[in-house]
C-alpha cells in the first residue's frame, strides 16, 4: 500500500482506437515477428532493447527513459474473454468493467464516489477533452470536462458584479428543477449547478501556474498540461483523466504510430518533469490503456482490430519493469490470428484501486480480480 503523506492521484490517458502493442514493446529477437510484418516491422537496430527479447519502439524514447529509471510498468496481455473488435463496445466494457452486458456506471465514476460519498468536492474528477467519458459517468457523481482550461465555462466572461451574480441566478433557476422531480431532472438540474461551482473554482487554475517546462505543441501535450496547472493548483482533484485519438491504424501505420508515441513520450515527460518541479511526483500515477490491440499479422500499411492489448503504468510509486506475460505469436497460440489475453484488464483497475488509491476494489470493479504487482 502507499504511504505518501498526500492523498494519492490517478491520470488516466485512455489510447483511443486499438494501440498496437507488437510496435510498441516489440518482440525484436522473435523471427515469427518479421515473418508476419514484412511491411510493418520494426527493424532490429531501431528498437531500444529493455532485455534480449523485448524492447520499446524508439518513438517512446522518453518513456524509455523513464523506464530505465524505474517507473514505468508495462503490462503485457491485458483483455477479457470472448474479445469484442467493435470499438464502441469494446471501449464500453473497459469502461464500465461489464464484458456480459451492457453497463451503464463507468468504473472512474464509482471510484469518485467511494473517494468522495457525499460529493463535497466537485472538482474530485476532472476530464481533459469533448465531451464525458463513460468510465467517468455516474448518476449523483459530478465531473468536470474540460476542452480549453483558460476559456471553462459558459460565464466566464461576466466578470463584473453585479451582472455576474444575476447571470449565476437565472443560470441556476433554468437548471433547477421547478416542475416535477423525476430522477432525469434532479440529476439535470445537479449536474448543471455543479457545472457552475466547478467552472468558478477551475479558473483560478491557471493564474496559480508557474512552471520551468516546456511542453511540446501537441494535444496531447497541452491536455496534460492543463491537468498539470489544475493538479498543482491543489484543488482536491484525485482523478484526472485525457485521451489521444488515432490508434485505429488500418493503414499509414508506420509513419502515424510513430507520430502518436511521439507526441505522447514527449508529453509524458514534460508532465513527469513538471510534477517533479512542483514536488507532486510520489503522489501521481498514470495509467495507459487502449481498448484491444491489432492483428498479428499486418495487412501491407497497417494493422487490423485484434485483441491482447497492453497498458502502462507510470510515476515514482510503480514498481518498474515488465508484468504479466507477453503473448505468444506462434500460430497455434493464436486467437483467430490475434493475440490472447494473459491478465483480466479488472485486475489491473484492481490493482490501482486497492494498492494505490486505497479503496475496496470490488465495489469498482463487481468482483475478485487477480493483481499484479506493479504498485
Amino acid at each position: 500500500m502507499t504511504s505518501t503523506s498526500k492523498d494519492p492521484i490517478l491520470v488516466v490517458i485512455q489510447l483511443t482506437g486499438g494501440n498496437d502493442p507488437l510496435n510498441t514493446i516489440v518482440p525484436y529477437n522473435n523471427p515469427l515477428y518479421y515473418d508476419n510484418r514484412p511491411n510493418l516491422a520494426i527493424s532490429q537496430d531501431e528498437v531500444l532493447p529493455i532485455d534480449g527479447e523485448y524492447g520499446f519502439n524508439r518513438a517512446l524514447a522518453p518513456i524509455k527513459e523513464l523506464y530505465d529509471q524505474g517507473k514505468v510498468s508495462i503490462i503485457n496481455g491485458v483483455g477479457y474473454n470472448n474479445p469484442n473488435r467493435s470499438h464502441f463496445r469494446s471501449m464500453d466494457i473497459w469502461h464500465t468493467c461489464e464484458p456480459d452486458k451492457v453497463g451503464t456506471e463507468g468504473w472512474l465514476g464509482r471510484v469518485i464516489r467511494d473517494l468522495d460519498p457525499n460529493a463535497e468536492n466537485v472538482l474530485t474528477g476532472v476530464n481533459f477533452g469533448q465531451g464525458l467519458p463513460r468510465s467517468l459517468a455516474l448518476s449523483g457523481v459530478p465531473v468536470a470536462s474540460v476542452s480549453m482550461l483558460e476559456s471553462y465555462g459558459i460565464l466566464n466572461t461576466v466578470t463584473e458584479e453585479p451582472n455576474r451574480s444575476v447571470a449565476l441566478d437565472i443560470f441556476s433557476k433554468m437548471y433547477s428543477p421547478t416542475i416535477g422531480s423525476s430522477a432525469v431532472m434532479d440529476y439535470l438540474g445537479q449536474t448543471g449547478l455543479d457545472a457552475l461551482k466547478g467552472a468558478d473554482i477551475l479558473k483560478t487554475a491557471p493564474e496559480k501556474y508557474v512552471s520551468t517546462i516546456e511542453y511540446a505543441e501537441s494535444q496531447i501535450s497541452n491536455n496534460l498540461r492543463g491537468i498539470a496547472k489544475v493538479l498543482t493548483a491543489d484543488l482536491g482533484t484525485r482523478i484526472f483523466y485525457t485521451e489521444q485519438i488515432g490508434y485505429d491504424t488500418h493503414s499509414g501505420q508506420a509513419d502515424g504510430h510513430t507520430k502518436l508515441w511521439t507526441d505522447l513520450s514527449r508529453g509524458i515527460q514534460d508532465f513527469y518533469a513538471d510534477l517533479q518541479e512542483h514536488g507532486v511526483s510520489e503522489n501521481v500515477v498514470m495509467l495507459l490503456f487502449t481498448e484491444f490491440g491489432r492483428r498479428v499479422q499486418d495487412n501491407g500499411t497497417g494493422t487490423d482490430h485484434g485483441s491482447g492489448g497492453m497498458a502502462m503504468a507510470i510515476g515514482d510509486r510503480v514498481q518498474g519493469g515488465m508484468f504479466g506475460e507477453y503473448p505468444s505469436i506462434r500460430e497455434e497460440d493464436l486467437l483467430e490470428g490475434d493475440l490472447q489475453f494473459n491478465h483480466d484488464f479488472r485486475g489491473v483497475y484492481t490493482t490501482i484501486v486497492e494498492d494505490w488509491l486505497n479503496l475496496d476494489p470490488v465495489s469498482v470493479t463487481g468482483g475478485q480480480f487477480e493483481k499484479l504487482s506493479f504498485i
